[in-house]
């Protein structure tokens, strides 16, 4: 499931603003994009840009706002159709945005997109408290910790891209390549690297008096 369903506002100018905008910053960068070059592609006036957004920060901040309302809204559909027994389908969406990966991409590397990465932190989180009621061994690091690890290396894929397509041999970002990779995903969720006995003792190897201060309990 990719970041590609309707919003009820997207048939409004301040929409074909947005995706505009998604479009310019993903393709050019943030500071090579222009009002004039988003207007033009939306097919509006500079001044109505200026209108409805202010100025490119605010304009920027509205984008990264859009694709995490559209990540809650997909969390919230697998949520509400999924069997039981299934896996996180947002961390699959966050290796996925549809449309919108060139933004994405560009975004994180230039440091932006921070209401993204949190909201795929927030979402993680709430499917860890999930997973963690069916743990046999207690966590030993605080759930938001995981949750926020556990989002970089869904957003990775995206970062990477080029290096990943040229790994599976086909486009990542092509619907070939993006079932190719759910697949992938779906069975590096379903069987991990190591047992917990496993991970038990590769821990038990590490230096005393590491930081437990953010574990928390029943996390």
């Amino acid at each position: 499931m990719a970041l590609t369903e309707p919003d009820p506002e997207d048939l409004t100018a301040r929409a074909r603003i947005r995706d505009a905008a998604l479009r310019h910053f993903g393709e050019h960068g943030f500071d090579r994009s222009t009002i004039r070059g988003i207007a033009e592609t939306a097919g509006v006036s500079s001044g109505l840009v200026r209108h409805h957004f202010g100025s490119k920060e605010a304009l920027r901040d509205a984008c990264d706002a859009y694709l995490a309302k559209a990540l809650h809204r997909i969390n919230d559909q697998v949520k509400a159709d999924r069997a039981p027994g299934e896996v996180n389908y947002v961390a699959v969406a966050g290796a996925s945005f549809g449309p919108y990966q060139r933004y994405v991409a560009r975004a994180l590397t230039e440091g932006r997109a921070a209401p993204l990465f949190d909201k795929l932190v927030e979402l993680g989180a709430q499917w860890l408290a999930e997973a963690d009621t069916k743990r046999s061994d207690p966590p030993e690091v605080a759930r938001e910790a995981r949750a926020t690890v556990g989002a970089a290396m869904s957003l990775a894929v995206t970062v990477l891209h080029e290096h990943v397509s040229r790994g599976l041999g086909v486009d990542v970002f092509s619907p070939e390549g993006a079932d190719l990779l759910a697949r992938v995903l779906l069975d590096l969720y379903s069987h991990p690297y190591l047992s917990p006995e496993e991970a038990a003792v590769l821990r038990s190897r590490l230096p005393q008096g590491g930081n437990t201060s953010r574990v928390e309990k029943g996390s």
